[in-house]
């Protein structure tokens, strides 16, 4: 009665629970591990700046159109939009890879090029030449980066910014309060921007320019370091850390569809607020239950003692035992009211 009345609560207010063992589990966890994209930041990022080296910018906008018009990335979504935006309609492409955690390639007129992060460039062997400067002042003040260019040559730069949810600030605070000790941001974004949502969010600890598996490899890392760890992110590559983690959370409104089958809780209006509420309400589950099982046993034990002085009749032992039940019943339901 107790896990149904929390289920239902938080049901409510719009935190879907899948079962009652992650419920209790939410109410162990002592560490917290956030995607960054659409989870601590709102996930709508626009374009920023644009540098070109050789091509035009209409140019350039078109090449990148052609490759991330298929992706479902924020950051593909906003320059997308942004080119359609400015006109620039997409080329015909073909033989389309995706490099996860990096980038995408495609074959546009004959010639393979690429859109994706600086470590995309780097293991393709591409001369970075002057351009490599202006990337690390861009990625300084906080700018995720789309390179786009061929194997051989670089011909831009598109630098996107995003804003932190004025939720995600309180939502951090509210766990440090309930006794979360760790709060982690996973990303694989760049440095520079990593380090700034972080300090605008005020996370514990940060790490960048993760690929899927480096998430995972992170998750197991607090496991062993003797944490209880939840994972909350909205993307494909987030769900092998949901997946990996002791409680996996996912973000229901942003979310993608693997990301919240894999999550054992999906936060419905992507309202991080309801995250501390949760572990909270939890946390109370549990208390209710325990006293629930203290107070049954002690009537089972009053009425045995009663046998030996033939003190408990067929009429006490019946009030008592249904007595009990509805007191453990209305005990439980308290948490439909739970604040």
């Amino acid at each position: 009665m107790a896990i149904v009345s929390a289920i239902g609560h938080a049901a409510r207010n719009g935190v879907l629970i899948k079962g009652g063992a992650f419920l209790e589990v939410a109410g162990r966890i002592t560490a917290i591990a956030f995607d960054k994209t659409g989870t601590l930041t709102e996930g709508k990022p626009r374009v920023s700046q644009i540098i070109t080296t050789g091509k035009t910018e209409g140019e350039l906008l078109s090449i990148a159109h052609t490759l991330e018009e298929y992706s479902t990335h924020p950051i593909a979504k906003a320059i997308v939009d942004y080119a359609k935006g400015k006109g620039f309609n997409a080329y015909q492409g073909e033989k389309f890879r995706n490099f996860v955690g990096k980038g995408v390639g495609a074959m546009i007129d004959g010639q393979e090029y690429f859109a994706g992060n600086l470590k995309l460039f780097q293991e393709l062997n591409n001369p970075m030449g002057g351009i490599e400067s202006q990337i690390d002042i861009l990625q300084h003040e906080g700018h995720s980066l789309v390179i786009v260019g061929t194997q051989e040559k670089i011909h831009g730069v598109i630098a996107v910014a995003d804003s932190v949810r004025e939720t995600s600030v309180q939502a951090v605070r509210d766990l440090h309060r309930v006794g979360i000790s760790q709060v982690i941001m996973l990303t694989g974004d760049n440095e520079g921007t990593a380090k700034k949502v972080a300090a605008q969010t005020g996370v514990h600890r940060y790490f960048a320019e993760l690929l899927p598996e480096n998430k995972v490899n992170l998750i197991k890392q607090l496991q062993d370091e003797g944490h209880f760890v939840a994972m909350v992110g909205d993307g494909i590559n987030d769900a092998p850390a949901l997946a990996a983690a002791n409680l996996g959370v996912a973000m229901g409104g942003a979310g993608t569809d693997t990301a919240m089958e894999t999550a054992d809780i999906v936060l419905m209006a992507d309202h991080l607020e309801k995250l501390p509420h949760t572990v909270k309400l939890s946390r109370k589950a549990i208390r209710i239950i325990k006293q629930n099982i203290w107070f049954s046993l002690m009537i089972k034990a009053a009425a045995l003692i009663l046998i030996f002085p033939e003190l408990l009749t067929l009429w006490i032992a019946v009030i008592s035992d249904t007595g009990a039940a509805l007191i453990v019943i209305l005990n439980s339901m308290r948490l439909l009211r739970f604040r």
